[in-house]
């Protein structure tokens, strides 16, 4: 959805972007790397507005610090 602005599940093409954030507490869609909300990486949210299948995406530029914090298997 996020590249081809399409659903995979029905075809739609109403996509919504809900961006990844964080509120107080730690609250909202994100990635805590740390014990405080500076450390949160954002997860990006995108919704089928046709049928509500979703997907969630990190920017690749946060990719490196989940994976020192949470390593690859």
């Amino acid at each position: 959805m996020k590249n081809k602005g399409k659903c995979p599940k029905c075809g739609g093409s109403g996509i919504l972007l809900i961006a990844g954030g964080t509120g107080a507490y730690g609250a909202g869609n994100n990635i805590l790397l740390g014990s405080t909300v500076f450390s949160a990486v954002p997860v990006n949210r995108y919704l089928c507005s046709q049928c509500g299948y979703s997907e969630e995406w990190v920017d690749l530029e946060h990719l490196s610090k989940l994976k020192k914090k949470y390593g690859e298997r």
